[in-house]
């Protein structure tokens, strides 16, 4: 699956004439920006050689152990292990739209707890952060394919990377489940 493939779903909540398209969208742009980093981030752990198919349960489960891991950890954890941070493969825009993405996931939040935001959001608000976090997506996408040959889209990140001997790029080494739920503590709770 493709950026532009994984949007469709918020492409048609757009095109539709739904009253609440605009949050609608809002929401599942968001999911997918979070979504899009756990996968970069399993399909990073998931190259130490020391991980395989039978591992995958285990790995699935020591994230969802840690109920504390949103966007911000994913991104930190990407960070951790990467020597490449989330900033080099956004590239020139990283500061703009990380700032938004803050904001939007601040707004999120309260709209998620049925509260209301501070700045009132209106359709055109919620439709400007639409654009704003697929052009994050975007970008994320095309830096990772070109570093990883890995977008964050496609439906399984539990698979070898096409790139040779990937993990001995990173800034750490995990050689077990027990090693992966200890980074995932440190790095992304």
């Amino acid at each position: 699956m493709s950026y532009s493939q994984e949007f469709k779903t918020v492409d048609l909540l757009l095109d539709s004439d739904a009253p609440t398209r605009a949050v609608d969208a809002f929401s599942l742009s968001l999911i997918k920006a979070e979504r899009q980093l756990r996968k970069l981030v399993t399909h990073l752990v998931y190259q130490f050689p020391c991980f395989g198919k039978q591992d995958v349960s285990a790995l699935r489960q020591a994230l969802f152990n840690s109920r504390n891991v949103y966007f911000g950890g994913l991104h930190k954890g990407f960070d951790a292990l990467y020597p490449r941070t989330i900033q080099d493969l956004v590239g020139p825009e990283y500061d703009r739209l990380h700032k938004r993405i803050g904001e939007i996931t601040r707004h999120r939040n309260k709209i998620f707890h049925g509260q209301l935001t501070a700045q009132g959001l209106a359709r055109g608000d919620l439709l400007g952060y639409v654009v704003e976090i697929r052009e994050w997506c975007e970008a994320v996408a095309n830096g990772a394919k070109a570093e990883l040959q890995f977008d964050g889209f496609d439906r399984n990140s539990f698979q070898k990377s096409l790139v040779p001997d990937l993990s001995k790029r990173f800034k750490i080494q995990i050689a077990s489940i027990a090693d992966y739920e200890q980074f995932v503590l440190e790095n992304m709770g």
